[in-house]
């Protein structure tokens, strides 16, 4: 598997809740202070430099459960609150969102121009705040020193990895749905028309060549779609045109999206559970994450009215349906971090744990972080 997945990961999970939360706040009709401060504070926390240090280190994927852990957090790094039903369908749909993307890539390369589409959104988010825009720009600056110079094969790689993370998540999602791009069974469906990837040709014919290099013969075949010539290809540098529409805001036009869990995803995830052997590298995994998180403690803090709850259902009913309809497998237990007992280990997060709080405070948005983090960390 390739050790460069996880910042693409994180990016393009990130930029697709961004979306969700601001049509949602929209929805809502959330003041426009409020709504800027949550996108402000997310933004800052998610692009905080010592964590993105640590996100683009070569490093292996780590579990579901430890990823959901990140995007918990950071959900909750500003005023808003999100019930579990809530954080448990934008969850999800953005995980849906991001592995219809890798799913469709022309090219394994392409899932570069979908990051770069989800920068450019977020960008745009903080376009007004100049101290967070620097920050989104420095690691613009990173994906293209990181991602830019990898081969074919690395991508391919990249893809790969990302997919098999993806593929026992089978959520139903009613924009999907509608547009028919997903199946009742919660699988996608593949167009067998479009433009062809970039550097390619459209199918239908063989090419025969003699031993000299000299084409001797050409046959026709039917390809089965309607494939067009490939368009130009988008840009990789930090600002250009990406071509590409994946990656870019499927909420700018309001309507209401919701969940389904399929049946099939009820009964992979139930044999996922009872196969599950303990992982050895468990340990080392969540070492990984505290440090990547930066030791950031989860406390109940006092002052609980200054923040404001966000519920991605139409109705608190429909909420309460979906928290208890869930099926347990499927909800994400939340991992408790705790630091090692190593001394030199906890005067290290301790460290990155100051500097994180640190950069947070250079925004104006950043301080009275208001209704906590909801004491998510239940164990496993």
């Amino acid at each position: 598997m390739s050790s460069r997945t996880l910042p693409l990961l994180f990016i393009n999970l990130g930029g697709e809740m961004l979306y969700i939360l601001a049509q949602r706040l929209r929805a809502q009709n959330t003041p426009a202070d409020k709504a800027k401060k949550v996108m402000n504070d997310i933004i800052t926390t998610m692009f905080n430099k010592k964590f993105l240090e640590e996100l683009f280190k070569p490093q292996e994927l780590y579990s579901k459960k430890a990823l959901r852990t990140v995007f918990d957090r950071l959900a909750h790094a500003s005023i808003m609150r999100l019930n579990q039903a809530s954080m448990d369908k934008l969850y999800d749909l953005m995980t849906m969102a991001f592995k219809y993307q890798v799913l469709l890539c022309p090219r394994p390369k392409d899932i570069l121009l979908v990051s770069f589409n989800h920068m450019d959104a977020i960008k745009d988010f903080v376009k007004d705040t100049p101290n967070i825009l620097s920050q989104v720009d420095e690691t613009y600056q990173q994906l293209v020193e990181m991602y830019t110079p990898l081969s074919s094969g690395e991508f391919q790689l990249i893809r790969q990895t990302l997919l098999i993370f993806f593929q026992d998540m089978h959520i139903r999602v009613s924009i999907f749905l509608k547009d028919k791009v997903q199946n009742s069974n919660g699988r996608f469906v593949l167009p067998t028309c479009g433009p062809v990837p970039h550097g390619t040709q459209v199918p239908g014919l063989i090419r025969l060549f003699s031993c000299t290099g000299e084409e001797v013969t050409r046959l026709q075949f039917n390809n089965g779609g309607n494939y067009t010539a490939a368009l130009r290809e988008g840009s990789f540098e930090t600002f250009g045109d990406r071509v590409t529409k994946l990656g870019t805001n499927m909420y700018s036009v309001s309507r209401p999206v919701e969940t389904h869990m399929s049946g099939t995803s009820k009964n992979s995830a139930q044999h996922t559970k009872i196969n599950t052997a303990p992982n050895p590298l468990a340990k080392e995994e969540l070492n990984l994450l505290a440090k990547l998180m930066g030791g950031l403690e989860i406390q109940k803090l006092g002052n609980a009215d200054s923040g404001f709850r966000v519920n991605l259902f139409a109705t608190d009913e429909e909420e309460e349906e979906a928290l208890i309809t869930r099926p347990d497998e499927l909800s994400y237990g939340v991992i408790n971090i705790q630091a090692t007992k190593d001394q030199q280990a906890n005067a290290e997060l301790a460290k990155i744990m100051g500097e994180f709080t640190e950069s947070g405070d250079q925004s104006p948005s950043a301080s009275s972080k208001g209704d906590d983090l909801l004491a998510m960390m239940d164990g496993l």
